[in-house]
């Protein structure tokens, strides 16, 4: 009696308590692609916004968005104000400072605008190809979540 309450145990933990999502960065989406095909979702944000670190804590720990996500898309995690350069697409991104200790990185420009803005947060959906497919800037929550990775999907 006391293994199979500790197997029960184990189940619940790794099944809630591991449930974690996999963000993958710019550089190994082309080697993945290679090995399956699947759309990307970029979440693009800052540390400073509000809405961003709302759906960082309440959206995507979400176990059946973190399932989802994980099982039918690359993830990426991509800060606007990230200072190193990322390399994606055969192109190395910089980032371009705008002020005192301000500034955006070219990749978040190029896949986060929108009618020639950027406002966070942005969720960018790549096809295999790496061509933007579907973006949007707002905050979602877990059931409008959960509408756009239907349509994410297609």
């Amino acid at each position: 009696m006391g293994k199979l309450t500790l197997i029960i145990f184990f189940l619940g933990i790794t099944s809630t308590g591991f449930c974690q999502l996999k963000s993958t960065p710019f550089e190994a989406i082309d080697s993945l692609q290679q090995i399956q095909k699947k759309n990307v979702i970029v979440f693009i944000h800052t540390d400073w916004c509000q809405f961003c670190q709302r759906m960082k804590s309440t959206t995507f720990n979400n176990h059946e968005i973190i399932d989802k996500l994980n099982s039918d898309f690359y993830f990426i995690d991509l800060n606007a104000e990230e200072k190193r350069d990322i390399s994606f697409n055969n192109q190395i991104f910089k980032y371009r400072p705008s002020g005192n200790n301000v500034g955006i990185n070219e990749l978040a420009v190029q896949l986060g605008t929108i009618n020639k803005q950027i406002a966070y947060p942005v969720l960018c959906v790549l096809n295999a190809n790496s061509e933007i497919i579907l973006q949007y800037n707002s905050y979602l929550n877990e059931a409008d979540f959960k509408l756009f990775l239907e349509i994410a999907k297609e």
